[in-house]
């Protein structure tokens, strides 16, 4: 039954990939076919514009799962992830008060950079302090949501390593699918499998998620932003991750003040849930260079 819903999952990115590939058989009556109607229409390449302002995606990340947001060819984005380990679920107000509701606590923090390689592909590069954690991994944007597309769609190829990338590797296949309306709510799922991530038990097991988040503006370039990411099957120890924000977008930077149950931001991490009964406040800051 595992191994049918990890297959489910594998399938299912690769089925979305395929679509990506446009018909071109059409017969010679067609008038799309002409050459004169192959060059594409301004509104065509507006859309196609990778450094187009997507008013309803902000950052390239729900909180920890990715988005389709694009980043033009050799452009830049940094983004950190803060999360403090005080639990805000364990004792009283007046404790979490005085340990400044877990910043005297410390934190597990993850540094990423994400390049544009060429159009509508990304080289990233990640490391948190949690295990000495680096991940690298790929995102190719295979179209943007317009009038022929109803939804946005991204791949994404990443492996991970503890120890500075000496040990642990689990790599990850998956992709990013969006969905907006009217530049007022964006919606994702994120599927994705991931090899060994279960390797710091010394078990080998992989599991499937899907990860589901929502993005909606409250007013001008402020918005609410949830995720949550269930299993389908494999290592599920723990609960699903979870994680919810408020989320202001000034000029280049995003900042996000964040509160989820993992302090975690990796895919293999994602994989492996969060913590029951625990609740932890971060923050997100993130600046593109374009």
């Amino acid at each position: 039954m595992t191994r049918r819903y990890l297959s489910l999952v594998l399938i299912t990115s690769f089925a979305l990939l395929l679509t990506t590939t446009p018909a071109r058989a059409q017969t010679s009556s067609d008038p799309a076919a002409s050459p004169t109607n192959a060059v594409q229409t301004p509104s065509a390449q507006a859309d196609d514009d990778d450094a187009k302002l997507r008013p309803i995606e902000p950052d390239f990340n729900v909180i920890n799962l990715p988005t389709t947001l694009p980043l033009p060819e050799h452009a830049g984005d940094f983004h950190l992830m803060h999360r403090f380990a005080g639990n805000l679920r364990q004792g009283s107000f007046g404790d979490n008060l005085g340990n400044l509701f877990g910043i005297d606590q410390g934190a597990t923090m993850s540094f990423e950079y994400r390049f544009g390689v060429m159009k509508h592909l990304e080289a990233i590069a990640a490391r948190t302090n949690f295990d000495k954690n680096v991940q690298f991994s790929t995102k190719y944007d295979a179209f943007h949501q317009d009038a022929t597309h109803p939804v946005g769609l991204s791949a994404i190829l990443s492996v991970e390593g503890g120890n500075n990338f000496r040990r642990d590797y689990a790599p990850a296949i998956g992709a990013s699918i969006s969905r907006t309306y009217q530049d007022k709510i964006a919606v994702y799922a994120d599927p994705f499998w991931v090899h060994n991530s279960a390797a710091a038990t010394g078990v080998d097991e992989n599991t499937g998620f899907v990860g589901l988040g929502a993005r909606t503006r409250i007013v001008k370039d402020t918005f609410f932003v949830f995720e949550v990411t269930p299993r389908l099957g494999g290592y599920t120890p723990a609960d699903a991750e979870f994680a919810f924000s408020v989320e202001k977008r000034v000029g280049g930077h995003v900042f996000s003040l964040v509160f989820g149950n993992s302090p975690d931001s990796t895919y293999g991490q994602l994989a492996r849930g969060g913590f029951p009964q625990s609740l932890f406040l971060g923050f997100n800051l993130a600046r593109k260079f374009f």
